[in-house]
């Protein structure tokens, strides 16, 4: 057992007390972990768009003061009460998403949307009693996603929680908690192209990149990569994309491009973006009798996906993902050693680091557009 378990826990947290002002450097309280809980020390963490958007706030129920952050790795300090499967000094990487391992979806071999443990933007507490385990002088501070990683130490339900090898990189697998996993899935899980495939990729940020990094993977001969921002080609190439298409540069619909460029479609696509024209342009731009698209980006709630019935007659396949169809404790720890084989290569989508003292930097590289995944070196 490690000298502060069951003890409170004073340390640094960047604590966002307002809808996008910038987050404040402030000493919390760290309860222990309860039952099925684990408290974590973070070692490195990076910021997600997601992160950003319930940040500002838009269209939302605000929650403040909270702590946000969601990938990022650590070490285990200690396990509350039902907890075996960890130990204080494992390594791991907690995740916005659970696997309980007893409903009916963790014990499905086709879906990783755990019942007990999906994710929650709205709930700022644990669930084992509706409390948070942060307070600043008696004042509570909501959870975020249940991993609210922009703390030096943070409490999580066991069940998002993935043990990895202790000999992996903090610094770099951190960036597998959320997107780079997403995206990375959808490809090789979900779309599954064959070697020697073509694969459309729509929207080339983090998400798309991972994307274009499984059908690399996977071996597609042509990865096709789609964005209204041209800018973007040259980094793409460094994930195996070998063609760019900006929809802005043509007169006709982007499915139609791609049509032509491609003898009649691709045979796989998977779109990053959450935009609705993008969904259904990538829908249609899959060959008829062995297309399938992938849907990744999350859409505006009002929002409908409008097609003719003829293309999904034609044998095209439309499919969505979440989290890449990752379970987050069964499969991460897999990924992390796609990673260690040097099969999967994420030192190209880390484009900064900062200290936890700086950790606003990040939110502003972020907003600028600059780079992909920024590193957050805590303690620091």
């Amino acid at each position: 057992m490690s000298s502060t378990a069951g003890q409170v826990i004073r340390c640094k947290a960047a604590v966002a007390w307002e809808a996008g002002k910038p987050l404040v450097i402030e000493e919390v309280e760290v309860a222990p972990p309860q039952a099925m809980e684990v408290r974590l020390k973070i070692l490195f963490t990076s910021l997600c768009h997601t992160d950003v958007y319930f940040w500002e706030a838009k269209g939302q129920t605000p929650l403040f003061p909270r702590i946000f952050g969601h990938e990022a790795g650590g070490i285990v300090e200690s396990v509350g009460e039902g907890v075996t499967d960890l130990k204080p000094g494992d390594h791991v990487l907690p995740v916005f998403t659970g696997e309980c391992k007893e409903c009916r979806h963790c014990k499905s071999e086709e879906s990783n949307m755990c019942d007990l443990l999906r994710i929650n933007t709205d709930r700022g507490v644990m669930l084992n009693d509706g409390k948070s385990r942060f307070s600043i002088r008696g004042q509570p501070i909501y959870h975020f996603v249940g991993t609210s990683t922009f703390s030096e130490y943070t409490v999580v339900h066991v069940g998002c929680v993935a043990k990895i090898n202790p000999a992996a990189p903090l610094d770099k697998v951190c960036v597998l908690s959320c997107g780079i996993s997403t995206g990375l899935g959808a490809t090789l899980n979900v779309a599954k192209p064959k070697k020697g495939s073509s694969v459309a990729i729509f929207g080339l940020g983090a998400v798309g990149l991972a994307a274009a990094e499984g059908a690399r993977i996977a071996g597609a001969s042509r990865i096709i990569g789609v964005d209204l921002n041209s800018n973007r080609f040259d980094e793409a190439k460094k994930f195996g994309v070998t063609e760019f298409v900006n929809p802005k540069d043509h007169n006709k619909p982007v499915q139609e491009v791609i049509a032509e460029m491609t003898n009649g479609g691709v045979d796989r696509s998977v779109e990053c973006t959450g935009s609705i024209n993008a969904m259904i342009s990538a829908f249609e731009c899959v060959h008829d009798g062995w297309g399938v698209a992938v849907l990744v980006g999350v859409p505006n709630k009002d929002d409908s996906f409008k097609t003719h019935p003829m293309n999904v007659l034609n044998e095209r396949t439309l499919k969505g993902t979440f989290f890449g169809n990752y379970k987050p404790r069964s499969d991460l720890p897999s990924v992390v050693e796609k990673y260690m084989n040097k099969e999967l290569e994420l030192e190209k989508f880390i484009t900064h680091e900062v200290p936890f003292s700086e950790i606003n930097k990040a939110f502003e590289y972020m907003l600028s557009g600059a780079g992909l995944r920024c590193i957050i070196r805590m303690g620091a």
